[in-house]
């Protein structure tokens, strides 16, 4: 029988998880083709919540595809689309539908996304959005009502080990796992020396973290991302790694840094997993971890 992913984290095993992105409309061919392809080749998949503001079909929707496929889902929730009574509700759901697993995030700014004019809402952070799980466990809402029936959580939450300054984000983090994250995921790291000394700090925190590793499909991606994405900064070395593929081989070339990346994070054991984000190449996820030569 197929371990949980809590089962997973508490087993001390190298996790592997991996995100799939729902589509843009109704069309769910792509989605579960993804799902198919990655729910045995993964300990879990991340099914993302509007990612980067843009509007697509609901985590929710995706995360109990998943688990009607067989796989192990991780219902992202964001806090920027929905208050506290609609986040609740969402969680009573997804637990009634045997989702059992939540990534907390407060979300992406609205300006980056498709509909510049929406609203925000942020009633909660992430944080508190953790808290509030920790809150529906205990049997309450968070107006103090008593609930008929209540839920039970693996929650975790994220960081950005490459955020300038660095100081906001560790004190976000130690929020987190106060508040009850039992695992976290970080943004992309490609400095591993770097890396290194963010986790000498985490560890002591307990929770389980792994390291965030998105594909680099060109090194005018990786160029792109060093300029407008916080927190990600792609070392010029592997820059010109990728500028140097042959014509047509620069995805190959992504692959394998993902692929050494993933291999030297379990062998020297910087973290306690790793969360491949493929961005549009989830197809190539199975490449990757046969270029690091890991498998569960």
């Amino acid at each position: 029988m197929a371990r949980t992913f809590k089962e997973v984290l508490e087993s001390g095993d190298f996790v592997i998880t991996a995100e799939a992105a729902p589509p843009k409309g109704t069309n769910l061919g792509h989605f579960r083709q993804h799902v198919a392809l990655l729910k045995d080749k993964v300990h879990a998949l991340n099914v993302t919540d509007h990612q980067s503001s843009v509007m697509r079909y609901p985590s929710l929707g995706g995360a109990i595809m998943i688990k009607e496929m067989g796989g192990e889902p991780i219902l992202q929730m964001t806090c920027r689309d929905r208050n506290r009574l609609a986040l609740q509700a969402d969680l009573l759901f997804a637990h009634s539908r045997g989702v059992a697993n939540v990534l907390c995030l407060t979300g992406d700014s609205i300006v980056v996304g498709d509909h510049k004019t929406a609203k925000s809402v942020f009633d909660l952070d992430s944080s508190q959005l953790v808290r509030t799980i920790r809150t529906l466990e205990k049997g309450y809402d968070l107006a103090g009502n008593q609930l008929d029936g209540g839920v039970k959580f693996c929650a975790g939450a994220i960081v950005t080990p490459e955020a300038d300054p660095i100081e906001p984000q560790l004190i976000k983090f130690e929020k987190k796992i106060e508040a009850g994250a039992e695992f976290i995921q970080t943004q992309a790291v490609y400095d591993l020396d770097h890396f290194a000394e963010f986790m000498a700090y985490a560890r002591p925190f307990g929770a389980k973290i792994m390291a965030g590793i998105i594909l680099l499909t060109s090194a005018a991606m990786a160029r792109f991302m060093n300029k407008n994405v916080p927190g990600i900064k792609v070392p010029q070395d592997l820059i010109d790694e990728m500028a140097a593929a042959p014509k047509g081989k620069a995805l190959e070339a992504g692959i394998a840094i993902a692929g050494r990346m993933i291999r030297r994070i379990k062998d020297e054991k910087l973290a306690d997993g790793v969360h491949i984000m493929a961005i549009g190449k989830e197809d190539k996820v199975p490449d990757i971890l046969d270029a690091a030569g890991v498998k569960l």
